[in-house]
Parts: structure tokens; sequence; C-alpha cells
């Protein structure tokens, strides 16, 4: 169900909703947190489609704060409500407001946040300067960036580095869980394997290989080498390679869904490490609203270190 309500308020936003679960039968029962998001009318639909594929993990309510480029918009505010089919597990408000409103985002959706449920705000093309100190996150206790989509993603992991508060993360972060989980289980023996150097390759003007050397890099305290390429159809990461007393650990992508493992003494496996989408990065993301630690000290130790070492960013 969509419903239009051009120039209207929070007042008759709330008034629309109400009137829809009766008619309707839509119910707000089991809302788990309230998602606001941040976008512009280029790229909103993309990120709703991400949020209403999450909301079957976590039934919430997504704020869509549209920053128009549409000059003949002549009201302060327009909004759209989509429900049942049209929103998945959630309840969509979009809302299309004039650049006086959009000022001062919290304001305008103080009305709207879902009562006792937790306020995760996500800015999904490009995060301001200092996350927690905009209106909205000094408000939200999750604030979430991302970097894939950055036309210059290690300018903006320096930047969120700087103003890193627990309670950042960034979905480049999230995109390279896969891969962390893997090469972390190949070294969860106790044994020591003598480790001396590390090595990943990706694509070029991307943030996930650069994030995932830089883990590598403040986990293992050893030097990280990039190989960055321009994008292929594997991914962005190609390869990581860790160094060792009596050889390499080896994971390699040989096509989009898999990847090749080779360890020192153990057989080759070829192991399943799909392309992750927006929606499933972004269900990861809202499983756990504590503050991530690892990612604070990659963020805020591990970038910059790598960004001192390497000559290719």
């Amino acid at each position: 169900m969509i419903i239009p309500l051009p120039d209207t308020t929070v007042a008759n936003i709330l008034k629309a909703l109400q009137h829809a679960r009766e008619e309707g039968g839509a119910v707000a029962l089991g809302r788990v947190l309230t998602l606001v998001i941040t976008t512009t009318d280029d790229n909103a639909e993309t990120a709703i489609a991400a949020a209403n594929e999450a909301s079957r993990e976590h039934p919430m309510r997504i704020i869509v704060i549209n920053l128009v480029t549409n000059a003949n918009q002549t009201v302060p505010l327009d909004a759209e409500l989509r429900l049942g089919g049209d929103a998945g597990a959630s309840e969509v408000i979009i809302l299309n407001a004039s650049d006086e409103l959009v000022s001062d985002p919290q304001g305008l959706i103080n009305g709207l946040l879902l009562p006792d449920a937790p306020m995760v705000v996500w800015w999904p093309d490009a995060a301001p300067r200092n996350m927690s100190e905009t209106s909205l996150g000094q408000v939200a206790g999750h604030r979430i960036a991302d970097t894939i989509n950055s036309k210059n993603p290690i300018d903006l992991l320096r930047v969120l580095a700087e103003d890193y508060e627990p309670g950042d993360v960034d979905l480049g972060w999230t995109r390279i869980t896969q891969w962390r989980g893997l090469l972390a289980a190949t070294l969860d023996g106790g044994i020591d394997l003598g480790i001396t150097a590390a090595r990943v390759s990706g694509a070029l003007d991307n943030s996930a290989p650069i994030l995932l050397g830089a883990w590598l890099r403040s986990e293992l305290g050893v030097p990280v080498e990039l190989e960055l390429h321009p994008k292929s159809e594997l991914g962005n990461i190609i390869r990581a390679e860790i160094e060792c007393r009596n050889g390499s650990i080896v994971l390699e992508r040989t096509e989009p869904g898999f990847a090749h493992l080779t360890q020192p003494g153990q057989p080759d496996h070829v192991i399943s490490l799909p392309l992750r989408n927006l929606g499933d990065c972004l269900a990861e993301e809202l499983r756990r609203l504590d503050p991530d630690v690892v990612f604070g000290r990659v963020l805020t130790k591990g970038v910059p270190t790598l960004v001192t070492e390497s000559p290719l960013i």
C-alpha cells in the first residue's frame, strides 16, 4: 500500500499511519528499531530496497529524509507512506523536505520515532564529518556510513578515523566480514605460525581491500602490501595472503561465489564466498547495536598505519 501525502505535516503523517492500521490491518507491533536514512532522490530507492530487505530480519520503521533536488517543490514537506507488501516487514515514511526543514532533521522526525526503540541513522551516499555530532547522530546510538560509495574512499576513511566515536560503523567493514572470518579461522589453532607479512589484492578506489589490509596490519602487527587493480567481476577483494614461516596462507576468489583456500601442510579447499548485496550487509549491521571495538581499533590505528606504509593509497 502506497499513500501519498502532499503538502503535509508530521501530525498528518501520524494520523494517516493510524488510519492505515485501522482500515488495512497494518500493525506496528514487533518493530524493534527506527532506521533513519538521509539520502538524495536519485539514490533513495536503492537505499529503501536494501532497508526493506533487512527489515525481514529486523522489523522496523524506516524514515527516509530525502534531500530533494527537484526545484519544482514549493511546499515545506511532501511525504509518502509505504505499508504492507510495498515495505517488506517494515513501514516506510518518505519525507521530501525543503532546505529549511532538512537543516534540523532531528526536529523534523522527532514525532515519528518509535517509542522505547533504538534509533539507527544511515548515510548511504556520503557520511558527514563527525557523525556523532550531527543533529541525528547525537540521538542515534548507531551511526552507519558507507565508504564503498565514496568517490575517494581512503579520504573518507581518514575522516571517519579522525572523528571516530563508539557507535560509528562503515558498511565497507561489514562487506569484508566473511573474508575476516575465514582468515581468522586459519590462524585459530593456537600455534605460532611465524607470520612475517601479508598481502591483499583488490579493487582500486574501493574501501574493502583497504579495510581488510588495515585489519591484518592492526591484528597481526606485520607489514601489509596492497595490490590494487581496476574492479573485476570477481568482487572488491580478489586475494589475501598471510606469509608464515613454513609457507603462505592464501585465500583467493576464483569465481564470483567461491574462493580457493591454501594452507601449509593442509589440503586445498574450495569455499563458498558469495558476493554480498547491500541489504544483506545492512541486516548484519543491525544485528548488533553495541559499539564494534575491533572496527574502532582498525579504523583509528590500522588504517593510518597502512596509509603511512603503503605507496598505493
